[in-house]
């Protein structure tokens, strides 16, 4: 099987220690991260072959960023250096009714002056067998859509499959500047990942009767959602999230796959959350290297929701875990007992 391609932004992350606030604290814990990078790492956690695609500031503090990378296991080599600055985001972690706090700081960094021609897709997709991209990335700029779109048309005339995680950010830009980007980009995508507000800010298109924020979620809603998805895009299969905010410590987490004419929903996971940043990612990912690997679609989907269930059990936003676990935990082995 031919490599993975992640293309995104390389970022910062900076918060405090556990569960503090940002007033409470004079030193912040720093880490590496990225939705696509996020996706590269579990992917090589997986023991998938995978290249991070992004443009980075030639200073050591971005270099340490690419060693992060490589440490994890995925490639490198294709990562350009240039710019002015790197993307960092600082978080205060929720706990019980209260909830996380996201502060981007991401103007005017390296990849947001990326233009079309600047990376050699011809190159980069030499053997490659899927591509994954971000709604994130393509918020970063006005001209990171026409960046997308190049490496998309490359992709398909490569052959290569195409997977958009829709990732809607609110701090980022407005739905209405969104939706023209991502109707444009999501023609050219295989298998789209997103959950319920993705659909709606980015493509228009709403989960009637859920309100997240009761944790109550209409599941036949996001299934006439993936209908109305594939109907439009022609999709090979759409997957979504389903998450039960009780509060910002207890989620109740599962999946949806619709593919083929048929909504696949998956067990449902009472899960207690260390850090629920990159859950999402932690799901795409699952879900390429179950599909990429030829399981079947509810397979697929067990997988991916275990995969994502797992990483709310682990700090910063990193997948850390392997197939054997997250087979485990689809089988039945919840019960964290130590392994000896």
């Amino acid at each position: 099987m031919g490599r993975i391609v992640c293309f995104g932004e390389v970022m910062l992350r900076l918060g405090p220690e556990g569960y503090y606030r940002f007033h409470q604290v004079d030193r912040f814990v720093l880490n590496y991260t990225g939705a696509e990078a996020n996706a590269a790492v579990a992917l090589s956690q997986f023991g998938m072959e995978t290249e991070v695609v992004t443009k980075l500031p030639d200073h050591a503090i971005a270099k340490a960023a690419v060693a992060e990378l490589k440490k994890f296991g995925a490639g490198t080599r294709f990562i350009q250096f240039g710019g002015e600055r790197m993307g960092v985001y600082f978080i205060e972690k929720g706990a019980s009714q209260r909830a996380s706090k996201v502060i981007y700081d991401r103007k005017n960094t390296a990849i947001s002056a990326v233009r079309p021609g600047e990376f050699d897709w011809e190159t980069i997709f030499e053997g490659a067998s899927a591509f994954l991209f971000s709604g994130v990335t393509a918020a970063l700029s006005d001209t990171m859509p026409d960046v997308l779109a190049e490496a998309c048309e490359k992709a398909k005339e490569k052959g290569v499959k195409i997977f958009c995680d829709l990732n809607y950010r609110k701090n980022l830009w407005t739905p209405e500047k969104a939706q023209v980007a991502m109707k444009r980009l999501v023609k050219y995508v295989d298998v789209l990942v997103g959950n319920e507000e993705d659909s709606e800010k980015m493509l228009g298109v709403k989960a009637g009767a859920s309100d997240v924020r009761k944790g109550e979620l209409d599941t036949a809603s996001y299934v006439d959602v993936a209908k109305q998805l594939q109907r439009e895009y022609g999709f090979e299969a759409v997957g979504t999230t389903l998450r039960k905010s009780i509060s910002a410590s207890d989620n109740k987490w599962s999946g949806m796959l619709y593919t083929n004419g048929t909504a696949y929903l998956s067990k449902e996971y009472d899960i207690r959350i260390v850090d629920r940043v990159g859950g999402g990612d932690s799901f795409t990912s699952g879900l390429m290297y179950a599909m990429l690997n030829g399981y079947d679609s509810r397979k697929a989907l067990e997988f991916a929701v275990a995969a994502s269930c797992l990483k709310h059990s682990i700090e910063l936003d990193f997948n850390l875990v392997s197939v054997e676990e997250i087979v485990a935990l689809m089988e039945g082995d919840g019960s964290g007992r130590v392994q000896r």
